[in-house]
């Protein structure tokens, strides 16, 4: 016959996850789980008993609170005492020596170790903050006081300006100020031209220079060429061309450039447009220098170089580096006149011109 409380195959046996890894092996049959290191909890049958007398007169390790969960179970809550040999056996007659169940109450989970202060688990590098010097202080201080005195002759040439505009009853007077060393022009492209025209107000400036330049390196191998026997008429016209040359090229293109920049006129436009392709007419001209005026010496191209290089070695490298700086003044020029057009198109003058021309004519025509 059976024990007198029979097993119940049907129950479920309930699992604590705190409960010791053998003795809940013991009991349930199921895959050991870590126990905590206090107390463990079971589930075991009502006949358990301790293992010996003198386990329970020394107070062992098993004490339970009898609350039924079934007919034949019952809920033990075990608990450990310090130097004991806890066993629990199970059945009416036999005795089966359970392992030791070994919750020692002084064993304990290791503590974690520390974390470090930083993110990164020690992978952070050191950074130093340098902190500020004097020596930078005074920089700074320095360099503030660079700009208060930069912006103060700024608003000084604004004021000027703005009082000189009232004077003059709305007529802009344009000082001076180029070259440095002595103004004989006014030329001042940062104040005055729109930040996105510049540029193009820049590299046109450029081409002022650079015809300033080729005339110059032009009087310079006439002369040389003058010396060589080649006669004093040629070096007069390249003074002639140098003298007048220049300053014409000012007034007659580059002065109306910049206007035209600043005030956006459509008629400025044009006046440039117009004596812009004489000056990129004869730079071309100049480089070539066909015999028309003077055998062509007067001017230091490519065929002069050719035909006076077997005289004079010198004199030929002179020509050819002339013929050199004429070439590239014409394809700078080149590329001014494309980039103004293209925005003389873009901004809508194009139009607008037309419209002031046949406004001209018509007013022509009736008066």
């Amino acid at each position: 016959m059976a024990g007198r409380f029979d097993h119940n195959p049907f129950a479920e046996e309930e699992v604590n996850p705190f409960a010791d890894q053998v003795a809940r092996g013991k009991a349930s049959g199921q895959s050991n789980y870590g126990g905590g290191a206090f107390s463990a909890v079971g589930i075991f049958n009502r006949n358990a008993r301790y293992a010996s007398e003198e386990d329970a007169a020394v107070g062992e390790c098993v004490r339970y609170l009898p609350k039924p969960v079934s007919s034949n179970m019952i809920f033990w809550i075990l608990t450990t005492v310090p130097g004991s040999n806890c066993c629990i056996t199970k059945g009416d007659n036999e005795e089966h020596r359970a392992d030791n169940l070994n919750l020692n109450p002084t064993s304990r989970l290791s503590p974690l170790p520390p974390e470090p202060a930083g993110f990164n688990y020690d992978r952070d590098a050191p950074i130093d903050i340098p902190l500020d010097t004097t020596t930078d202080l005074k920089k700074k201080e320095r360099e503030l006081r660079a700009k208060e005195i930069e912006l103060t002759r700024r608003e000084q040439d604004v004021k000027r300006r703005e009082d000189a505009l009232a004077r003059a009853g709305g007529i802009v007077l344009e000082e001076k100020n180029w070259p440095p060393f002595l103004p004989i022009i006014h030329n001042d492209i940062a104040n005055d031209v729109p930040v996105h025209l510049q540029r193009l107000a820049y590299i046109a400036f450029s081409t002022w220079l650079g015809l300033f330049l080729c005339l110059l390196w032009n009087v310079i191998a006439v002369s040389a060429a003058w010396v060589k026997g080649a006669g004093p008429t040629i070096w007069f016209l390249a003074v002639i061309y140098f003298i007048a040359g220049v300053p014409l090229a000012f007034v007659l293109w580059y002065r109306p450039l910049y206007r035209a920049f600043r005030t956006e006129s459509a008629m400025k436009f044009g006046w440039f447009f117009l004596f812009y392709l004489l000056h990129l007419g004869f730079c071309i001209f100049a480089a070539v220098a066909p015999p028309i005026v003077f055998k062509g010496k007067s001017l230091a191209g490519i065929l002069p170089a050719i035909n006076i290089i077997g005289d004079s070695a010198i004199v030929g490298i002179l020509y050819f580096v002339g013929f050199g700086l004429f070439c590239l003044e014409s394809v700078i020029s080149v590329y001014v006149i494309q980039q103004v057009y293209m925005y003389f198109r873009g901004t809508g003058k194009e139009a607008e011109m037309k419209r002031q021309a046949a406004r001209g004519a018509i007013r022509a025509a009736i008066s």
